[in-house]
């Protein structure tokens, strides 16, 4: 992996990195503490990640999986913590988020995005639960599909009877490439408080034809167009990476010469 290469050159700034990271790992932030993370799984394992945020702490998680890895990431947000992940799937995969948010004015933005080619099987959950008043998510997951690969996204966000002043939103769009290709998405929202601010959608269709007619027009291969259509599409993702940005962009144009 091309993020493995930044890693080693030190690329990765001052955040910890967790390679293919053991059965369970714990990680607490203090009160008013900052911690930036990676997290790279390139093999088949299975790994468990829980991190607790303190009063008014701050996590910037940005997380990378390809060859069949499996990992559960659990979440826990005391009062103002902030939580920022990038989450990006080049491969088979399977990524599971449970975020709690326990404390007033704690906030959630998750961005994710997962590529599958060939026969490879990708599964993305996400579930942000608002316990208390006064918290805010916001996620978007994006994905693309080629070949005969199948996807799926489950997404829910919970709000708790007493979490009034919810802001929550979650958003799934999606590519589908060919006709043997599948993505099955389900955003769900289930809401028990009834002064909320809560909105969810999901889309799953194909690439523009028009724009690539336009750019073919204007000298590059149909190949070259619809690249470029799908690197427009989740270049806002990766973006968010810090540092490792670019890292994330070459391990996903990478992919897109497969599918």
């Amino acid at each position: 992996m091309r993020l493995l290469e930044y890693i080693a050159r030190g690329d990765a700034g001052e955040a910890e990195i967790m390679l293919n990271p053991s059965s369970h790992e714990v990680r607490r932030v203090e009160a008013g503490g900052r911690l930036s993370l990676v997290v790279v799984h390139t093999d088949a394992g299975t790994a468990s990640l829980e991190i607790e945020l303190g009063e008014g702490a701050s996590l910037h998680l940005v997380e990378a999986f390809c060859g069949g890895a499996v990992s559960k990431c659990r979440i826990r947000q005391a009062a103002s913590s902030r939580c920022d992940i990038t989450s990006v799937v080049t491969g088979a995969a399977e990524a599971d988020y449970a975020v709690d948010l326990d404390g007033t004015d704690a906030g959630n933005n998750l961005r994710g995005a997962f590529l599958a080619g060939g026969a490879e099987r990708v599964r993305f959950g996400l579930r942000v639960s608002h316990n208390v008043p006064r918290c805010t998510s916001n996620s978007l997951v994006k994905g693309v599909a080629g070949g005969s690969a199948e996807c799926e996204f489950n997404g829910l966000v919970y709000v708790a009877q007493d979490a009034q002043q919810t802001d929550a939103r979650q958003t799934s769009r999606n590519i589908v490439l060919g006709g043997a290709a599948r993505i099955v998405t389900k955003p769900q929202l289930e809401i028990y408080a009834d002064d909320v601010k809560c909105s969810h959608g999901a889309t799953v269709g194909q690439l523009d034809d028009d724009a690539i007619l336009y750019m073919r027009q204007r000298g590059l291969s149909e190949a070259q167009a619809r690249r470029l259509q799908i690197e427009g599409f989740v270049r806002d993702i990766v973006s968010q990476a810090g540092t490792l940005g670019d890292a994330l962009a070459e391990e996903l144009t990478a992919k897109l010469e497969e599918l």
